[in-house]
């Protein structure tokens, strides 16, 4: 049986409870009962189970209706539907003011999708790739692969005659066939150069560019190029990183 002077303190003595305030200590504040196992609430799952979850109801729903277009399931998947809606409206609304709030997130600044800034973008970049290309030439040279029979050589070759001249860039010229080039009579032929240089395949043309510095072959393409593409892949390999433009 329990003393009576501990079961008095417990229903809140005056004197011992809350003059003294003895607490805990006299059996006056109880402590806190730790909920059991069945009163802690359950966590919450993972946001991709929870999304995953949504898709399933969404798509239950839809075939719910689908199968049974009562006016009742048409609602209910419609209903559910635009909420989700707006829930990637309100997705969407904050992604893009984070973005206009954090400048490293923007991609648009590296490579601007509006008219006014593409066309800023395009200029400079236009204007770096034409003085990079008038430099190349004082380190690099152009191996153009050709052969007489090819019909693509034809229509290319003055394109490439075209860009070399402009920018004043080294061209040594390469027959696969033995046949000669209209547009570059000073050509040689074939002896092994395609193989050693680890070009692959026999298509024509092929353009590589040769490092004279580090004695490295650089494939510019095979096929024919526009002289706009021509530069800026020269411009693309010789000066930008992997993944800067993207």
């Amino acid at each position: 049986m329990p003393d009576a002077g501990v079961q008095t303190a417990r229903t809140g003595d005056a004197f011992y409870c809350a003059e003294r305030r003895l607490g805990i200590w006299f059996y006056c504040d109880p402590p806190e009962e730790k909920p059991s196992d069945e009163q802690r609430p359950s966590p919450e799952p993972p946001a991709a189970e929870q999304l995953a979850a949504i898709t399933r109801t969404l798509d239950e729903l839809k075939a719910r209706a689908i199968l049974e277009p009562s006016e009742a399931n048409v609602i209910a998947y419609v209903r559910f539907q635009r909420e989700q809606l707006d829930r990637a409206s309100t997705f969407s609304d904050v992604w893009q003011r984070a973005l206009w709030q954090n400048p490293d997130l923007d991609y648009t600044l590296q490579r601007p999708v509006s008219t006014l800034g593409k066309r800023a973008w395009l200029d400079n970049r236009s204007a770096d790739r034409s003085a990079v290309l008038t430099r190349l030439g004082e380190r690099y040279g152009i191996f153009y692969f050709f052969a007489q029979s090819c019909g693509a050589c034809e229509i290319f070759a003055p394109v490439l005659r075209s860009v070399a001249d402009s920018h004043h860039l080294a061209i040594m010229a390469v027959s696969m066939d033995g046949g000669p080039s209209r547009h570059f009579p000073n050509y040689v032929v074939d002896s092994g150069q395609r193989a050693r240089m680890g070009v692959p395949g026999n298509e024509t043309p092929a353009l590589v560019l040769f490092d004279t510095a580090t004695r490295r072959t650089i494939p510019i393409g095979f096929g024919i190029m526009s002289a706009d593409e021509l530069m800026d892949r020269i411009f693309t390999l010789t000066n930008t990183s992997v993944g800067s433009d993207y």
